[in-house]
């Protein structure tokens, strides 16, 4: 990119709520370990109590697979624990065994697991807090063609936070000018988990919220959130700080949601996460046509990886988004790299730089 384009390569990811590691302790302890097995949970819950704070900040996932070393998943790497929760080599971690496996599957579902087969359907479950569960194992099939998770082998549990301040430095550059600021259509491009759905998260908060420095009002936003990561929905309830004027459609695929909330809801701005296919760039380009702006992502390394792919080329190349935020993983997750337009050498965005 040229020197016109706006770079933010210097700008640290913001920190999350609570900027202390004991709000992540307390998180973790309180709404994840309970839902454990009495041998994970005390391996992981002796980590959290031994080791450097900002170490315990930057914990993003536990992975728990049967017959293998319980693992956790840092911002710097991956450690695996002894039954004791000690540091080890691989082939000295504590591998949880079938019991440990289905005991934590059992707590996880409530023990009714039938009465979440839609949930299991998608592969993941959401747990009070907001953090989300990705389940493998084995598939069973059915004459109708349905296909259900019977037997679990293994978890992805992803610790949620919500990194308030993650978009300060991106708003002012994907807003409108003249007196009344409004958000343009944007897409946040990032490889994953480098903290685009944060970035959404953020984003939706603001432009709810409103702010009076930029003279942008508050704004009614709809959250189609397909895979329920965006608002992270409890029993209805998000468990995410989206802003006071914010209505969800949880799980519900983007292709039909986004014009079902234009439609039902006359939202200012929709945002959903994770454009995947032509269908879902489809709606994107119906709902940029009713005149609401949208704030997506896709999984890229930039703006030219998505102009390589079939389904998001010609989204890209008709203009239907006029900002893109390219974010990475250099400085941690949540690094910002560029917020502007395509076009190289268009400085319009870069005058809040």
């Amino acid at each position: 990119m040229s020197s016109a384009t706006c770079r933010l390569v210097d700008a640290a990811p913001a920190r999350a709520y609570g900027q202390g590691p004991v709000e992540i302790r307390t998180r973790i302890e309180g709404q994840v370990l309970p839902l454990l097995s009495s041998g994970i949970a005390r391996a992981v819950s002796a980590w959290l109590q031994r080791t450097a704070p900002f170490r315990r900040e930057s914990l993003e996932e536990i992975r728990i697979r049967k017959g293998l070393p319980l693992c956790l998943v840092l911002s710097s790497g991956d450690i695996f624990l002894s039954r004791d929760g000690t540091e080890v080599r691989p082939e000295a971690g504590f591998c949880p065994d079938g019991g440990e496996v289905q005991k934590t599957f059992a707590l996880l579902t409530d023990c009714s697991s039938y009465a979440m087969e839609p949930e299991l359907a998608t592969g993941y479950i959401t747990l009070p807090g907001g953090h989300r569960v990705g389940l493998v194992g084995r598939m069973a099939a059915f004459s109708s063609g349905k296909y259900v998770l019977r037997e679990v082998s293994g978890f992805n549990i992803r610790i949620a936070r919500h990194v308030r301040g993650a978009s300060d430095k991106v708003v002012p550059l994907i807003l409108t000018g003249g007196p009344e600021k409004k958000p343009r259509p944007t897409l946040i491009v990032s490889p994953p988990r480098a903290g685009k759905t944060t970035m959404l998260r953020d984003l939706s908060r603001v432009l709810s919220e409103g702010r009076a420095d930029l003279e942008l009002p508050p704004c009614h936003v709809g959250v189609v959130d397909e895979r329920s990561e965006i608002a992270a929905c409890y029993d209805g309830v998000p468990q995410h700080d989206l802003g006071p004027r914010v209505d969800v459609l949880d799980r519900c695929p983007k292709a039909m949601g986004m014009m079902m909330i234009i439609r039902s809801m006359s939202p200012d701005v929709v945002v959903t996460d994770e454009i995947g296919g032509d269908e879902d760039a489809r709606a994107c380009a119906e709902a940029c046509a009713a005149g609401v702006a949208i704030l997506a992502s896709a999984h890229g390394r930039d703006i030219e990886d998505l102009a390589r792919r079939p389904y998001s080329s010609w989204l890209v190349d008709k203009g239907y988004f006029e900002v893109f935020v390219v974010l990475s993983r250099r400085n941690g997750p949540g690094t910002v790299e560029y917020v502007g337009p395509r076009t190289e050498g268009d400085e319009k965005f870069c005058s809040s730089r």
